[in-house]
């Protein structure tokens, strides 16, 4: 049996306090040996979290004891090896990064759509089906004739918006638009400000890529692939399975067994995707970073390097140093985005 629980979950409401509740959540999770990361901002909260599966419900439980949080929900899977190395509660500005003022998800949002509908929904002739994830997400698996955005942030989803809203664009003459994620949150907000321009017929992948895989049996599935995760599970198939990827610990890419037979790939180090983008003291910290990691798999123990600080609120978005949540972009060397 897989030994760690993991809950992703999201809910938009108005956290006037969330300042306030970043060190009481951070110290409850750390004293019952959760680990992972929660986002808290004004708009809400947002984060995957993993431990033993007594532990992680006890902290759904505590959040839920808030009357704001009442009805949160989660996401359930499980794995074998723990997906994440330590416990982050991060202060952001936005939940998930957009950039756009005056975008309430929580009362502008398009309509639902549960996973048992999808698939009608997105046969529709008439329906424009977009992948809001970012592009490295959308590489290795998304639903059969979806548009994919080709952006590297979620902030540029507006300015796609824009362009593919006049003649000739996917979206012109206010198009019948069902978008999906990987778990819900970014199509929350995109469907949100689809309304703000003007769209009325506008849909959503209720719980995600994920509650999908989860739901909907693979002879009956219109997804192509693998669903990119944002944990060291790297990907996953139907029924929430591990996928076969792994990742690029330069820039957090994910590798195919294509891509780490390439002569390009070097373990730690550089892969396809990123070969030739690092600079002589990059390649040479990486390495020893590698040396480092091989050592402690030697000696049986995880590498996890330093804790890092939790954010300030008024600091500017950076890229985390493991990925632990829903639309966090690689690290420099594939592409030059701020966190999304």
């Amino acid at each position: 049996m897989p030994q760690y629980f993991i809950a992703a979950l999201y809910k938009f409401v108005e956290l006037a306090d969330y300042t306030d509740m970043q060190a009481p959540l951070l110290a409850f999770c750390e004293a019952r040996g959760v680990t992972g990361t929660l986002l808290l901002a004004r708009e809400g909260i947002n984060g995957t979290i993993a431990g033993r599966e007594d532990s992680v419900l006890e902290v759904l439980a505590h959040l839920r004891a808030d009357p704001r949080l009442a009805d949160l929900e989660h996401k359930a899977s499980c794995a074998d090896k723990l997906p994440f190395y330590r416990m982050k509660v991060k202060l952001k500005r936005e939940i998930v990064t957009m950039g756009v003022p005056d975008i309430d998800p929580a009362t502008m949002a398009g309509t639902y759509v549960p996973p048992e509908q999808w698939n009608a929904l997105i046969a529709e002739p008439d329906v424009v089906v977009v992948d809001v994830r970012n592009d490295y997400e959308v590489s290795i698996g998304s639903f059969k004739g979806a548009v994919n955005p080709h952006t590297t942030s979620f902030s540029e989803f507006p300015e796609w918006v824009r362009q593919q809203s006049v003649e000739g664009g996917v979206l012109a003459g206010g198009s019948k638009v069902a978008m999906f994620c990987t778990g819900g949150i970014r199509c929350e907000k995109s469907t949100a400000y689809l309304k703000s321009q003007g769209f009325n017929d506008v849909f959503h992948l209720q719980g995600g890529i994920l509650k999908y895989l989860e739901t909907v049996p693979a002879d009956t599935s219109l997804w192509d692939g693998q669903c990119f995760v944002f944990d060291e599970r790297v990907s996953v198939g139907h029924g929430l399975e591990p996928g076969e990827y792994e990742l690029c610990r330069a820039c957090r890419l994910p590798l195919s067994l294509e891509d780490k037979a390439s002569a390009l790939f070097e373990e730690g180090v550089s892969c396809p995707h990123c070969h030739g983008t690092h600079t002589e003291a990059q390649l040479q910290r990486f390495r020893e970073r590698q040396k480092q990691v091989e050592l402690a798999r030697q000696r049986h123990q995880r590498h996890i390097g330093a804790r890092m600080p939790t954010a300030h609120p008024a600091g500017r978005d950076g890229r985390a140093q493991e990925p632990v949540r829903e639309d966090i972009p690689p690290a420099p060397g594939a592409h030059a985005s701020s966190r999304g």
